[in-house]
């Protein structure tokens, strides 16, 4: 089927995973079932079986597409030897930008409610979201610590702590629907008090002094 008409194949596989998505956001994972799924869709479950072995496959497989659709933070550029400030600032905006949109917050909400019965939740979200996220970022602090620009150190950790300050603030409040999505101006301010933190931490201390001057 796949070799005679992918066209149609991947039109099937986007409605699946389309039909799929709005099923666990609106009864959560635990609650939708594939014959739900395959109903809604006018199909059978043997049908919907030949794409997708059973729903674990079709959460993952929804969790890529909201990754692709909305993971700005994956896709912005990391000059080598740009302006760290300007480049961690650019860096926490779109990671913000990314984990603030709706569709990405109803995917963490439905994850954290559901994660004690069914962990295999969280290790999806993580390995395929937030893990991608957190190695591009280790890879290029490791550069400037390669290049002097930033004091050696575990850069794993350091993209850790860095992700961590950016998303301690409003982020995690609205998670928990403690609070309205942030605009752009709280966004900003957060940002830079997250860039400043982390520049005085790892920033060799001849620089730092340099860059407060």
């Amino acid at each position: 089927m796949r070799g005679k008409d992918p066209d149609r194949h991947e039109t099937r596989v986007r409605a699946i995973v389309a039909t799929a998505r709005k099923a666990f956001l609106r009864h959560g994972y635990g609650q939708t079932s594939m014959s739900s799924i395959a109903a809604e869709l006018g199909g059978s479950k043997t049908t919907l079986w030949s794409y997708f072995r059973n729903k674990q496959d079709l959460f993952a497989a929804v969790v890529d597409d909201q990754v692709e659709r909305y993971g700005e933070a994956l896709r912005l550029e990391l000059p080598e030897d740009g302006d760290l400030s300007e480049t961690l600032t650019a860096l926490g905006q779109s990671i913000l930008a990314t984990i603030l949109r709706p569709q990405i917050v109803a995917l963490h909400r439905v994850v954290v409610g559901e994660a004690g019965r069914f962990p295999e939740l969280g290790r999806t979200l993580w390995e395929r979201g937030a893990q991608r996220g957190q190695q591009r970022t280790a890879a290029w602090l490791a550069m400037q610590m390669e290049k002097g620009r930033l004091r050696s150190a575990d850069p794993v950790s350091a993209a850790s702590h860095f992700l961590g300050l950016c998303q301690s603030g409003s982020f995690y409040r609205h998670l928990l629907g403690a609070a309205p999505r942030p605009d752009r101006t709280v966004i900003d301010g957060e940002v830079s008090s997250a860039v400043r933190a982390f520049l005085a931490a790892y920033q060799p201390e001849g620089e730092e002094m340099a860059r407060r001057a």
